[in-house]
């Protein structure tokens, strides 16, 4: 049997299928189906388009009881990473949950240093950077860290893990 058959878009010879229904009853995706990537433009108002992607997916997870610590830590992160990123490259942030945590990252293009000092004093820089996100995690249970990212192109990647639990206290909520 044929599959019938919609007429073709505008400038298009071929005719098209038509779109399969969709699957499911309409509910809301569950949390354990939130998997997000985003490119971001290395500019100051990056931060507050990772804020909004991170509170928009959390809420169509019906996750939205750790916004507020999701938020924080996604504002902090991209602020960070846009200051040490060199020339305004984009920045990329995958939000994710599993087992029962949130995982944020952010990949900026800020190689490492080869020379020993050099290294160092930019780790200081970075973590001093990221002192009110650090207080965040630390409150609601979790961790970060940051480190050489293995994307193509090189740069660093800093991640943080904030177990659902810990980040629905936040800020009492």
């Amino acid at each position: 049997m044929l599959t019938p058959f919609t007429p073709a878009a505008p400038g298009c010879s071929v005719p098209c299928p038509p779109a399969p229904a969709a699957p499911g009853d309409g509910a809301p995706p569950s949390a354990d189906g939130l998997a997000y990537s985003l490119t971001v433009p290395g500019e100051p108002y990056g931060a507050q388009i990772a804020r909004s992607t991170v509170r928009a997916a959390l809420h169509a997870h019906r996750l939205d009881r750790v916004v507020p610590a999701a938020e924080q830590v996604a504002g902090e992160l991209f602020a960070a990473s846009w200051y040490v990123n060199p020339g305004g490259r984009s920045l990329y942030l995958s939000l994710r949950h599993r087992e029962g945590a949130l995982r944020l990252t952010v990949y900026d293009g800020h190689a490492a240093h080869s020379h020993p000092r050099l290294a160092a004093h930019c780790e200081a820089r970075r973590r001093a950077a990221l002192r009110v996100m650090s207080a965040v995690v630390r409150d609601c249970g979790g961790a970060w860290g940051f480190g050489e990212s293995r994307e193509p192109g090189g740069g660093t990647r800093t991640w943080v893990t904030l177990p659902v639990a810990g980040a629905a206290g936040y800020l009492g909520s």
